[in-house]
């Protein structure tokens, strides 16, 4: 199906803690609890339920995990199973594409040049845009100190386990650490969690939650929303810069 500015999507954010969905042609955002008995199948099953009086086109997924080309590759560490080869076509009835949600939320985000996004959630979500081409990337299991991972400190056990004031200081250093070493020229923090920092860290900026259904929206537009470069992932046009 070739994209259309008219088509209605339909963008599902699938997190650790809460599935939060909204349709590109109203207003409202409507959500149910997730966790780690939400298999896929429970997913749709549960979105059906929530939007049966919402007409839309075309379907954007973003999924906690590892997403190439297109395709759910690892289960998530923080849902239930059931997630690698599901048919979300099929079980959505409409034209589905699915993205990593650190990316989804990153593309409804950029701004331009070099960007980092960091979902600070219940895990810690990544990705990066450079000069218009996005990449989401699996830095939270990556070893951080002491045989911790980064999510292990900045995720949301880290925040419970560490207090709000280590916690603070567990992400700026964070953000410091991966914007210098992927010489960022800026990082976007999204996420649940990123309100509750006192203080954005150096060369940082507060994302907003709603920008991951509009990236989720971009996914189906290959021209901007501005008339700017699209934003592409693999190769493939994803979304676009607005």
């Amino acid at each position: 199906m070739k994209p259309h500015k008219k088509q209605r999507v339909l963008a599902i954010d699938v997190g650790g803690s809460h599935v939060k969905v909204r349709v590109s042609n109203r207003p409202d955002v409507r959500q149910f609890e997730s966790g780690p008995l939400m298999t896929a199948g429970r997913m749709v099953g549960a979105v059906h339920k929530l939007i049966g009086d919402w007409k839309y086109d075309v379907v954007s997924i973003g999924y906690p995990g590892i997403v190439i080309h297109g395709k759910i590759v690892t289960e998530p560490h923080n849902l239930g199973g059931g997630w690698v080869g599901f048919d979300f076509r099929r079980a959505l009835g409409r034209p589905v594409r699915v993205i990593n949600d650190a990316a989804m939320q990153a593309i409804g985000s950029y701004q331009g040049g070099r960007m980092l996004f960091l979902g600070l959630g219940t895990g810690l979500g990544s990705a990066m845009i450079v000069d218009g081409i996005v990449e989401s990337m699996e830095l939270a299991h990556m070893n951080y100190k002491k045989g911790r991972t980064y999510e292990d400190d900045v995720g949301d056990r880290g925040r419970r386990r560490l207090g709000s004031k280590k916690w603070r200081r567990a992400v700026k250093d964070v953000v410091g650490t991966l914007r210098m070493a992927l010489e960022a020229d800026y990082v976007v923090l999204g996420g649940g969690n990123a309100r509750k920092l006192k203080k954005m860290p150096k060369d940082a900026q507060l994302g907003n939650n709603d920008f991951a259904f509009l990236g989720g929206f971009r996914m189906w537009h290959k021209a901007g929303l501005t008339g700017r470069r699209p934003v592409q992932s693999r190769g493939k046009v994803r979304g676009a810069v607005g």
